[in-house]
């Protein structure tokens, strides 16, 4: 096992941006990554990871729910969020293993927060009650800038609910990003997403890396 990949155990890690930035994709190798290095790897994603959680995502993401207040909207992310960390966020932790979740927290005050007008001082503020003590230790945004996210998404009948929102909301949604990484650099990394998957990948390990050891 790479060095500092040993020191991932019992770590929580979050891989957000905006959509189409590819942070799947790089969620996805490096979980992979990480289990050929020996690590025991947890993978979750938001909305959903438990039965309840899918639930709700269908909810959430489907075209055709009617429309729902950014208030009600939060909330609902949020019991979500409730319910996978006390099922499977926290155990795993406690169990010594990496916790990679494809989106978290700092979803919210982009979409909900930045973009839906919500006030980061509300959104934390249900988000102490619903994740308690499990924070990520670290949240990696990739971002890209409207042009590239746009090619990347799905032909629009394919898109989700999140997706079909205007571009001047996704545009907002990226600030709200941009605004976290400058607001608390401690807790986050940047990561320029708009190359070759590759690219970005060698990118992202040679940062954590520099993190992480």
């Amino acid at each position: 096992m790479s060095p500092w990949i040993t020191h991932l155990g019992g770590k929580f890690i979050v891989f957000d941006g905006p959509d189409g930035s590819g942070k799947t994709t790089q969620f996805d190798r490096f979980a992979e990554h990480c289990r050929q290095a020996g690590l025991g790897v947890c993978e979750v994603r938001e909305p959903g990871g438990t039965a309840f959680g899918e639930q709700i995502r269908r909810i959430l993401l489907d075209p055709a729910s009617p429309e729902m207040s950014v208030r009600c909207e939060m909330m609902l992310y949020m019991a979500s969020r409730a319910q996978l960390v006390e099922q499977t966020i926290a155990p795993a932790l406690q169990r010594g293993e990496l916790v990679l979740a494809d989106r978290f927290i700092s979803s919210t005050l982009a979409y909900q927060g930045a973009a839906g007008g919500l006030s980061p001082e509300e959104i934390l503020a249900v988000g102490r009650v619903a994740v308690q003590s499990s924070w990520p230790d670290l949240t990696v945004i990739f971002d890209v800038d409207q042009r590239v996210a746009g090619a990347r998404l799905p032909d629009s009948p394919a898109r989700d609910r999140m997706e079909r929102r205007s571009p001047a909301f996704h545009a907002r949604v990226r600030q709200g990003y941009l605004d976290q990484v400058e607001a608390q650099p401690e807790k986050y990394l940047l990561i320029a997403a708009a190359a070759d998957p590759d690219s970005v990948f060698e990118t992202l390990l040679n940062r954590l890396q520099e993190r992480f050891t």
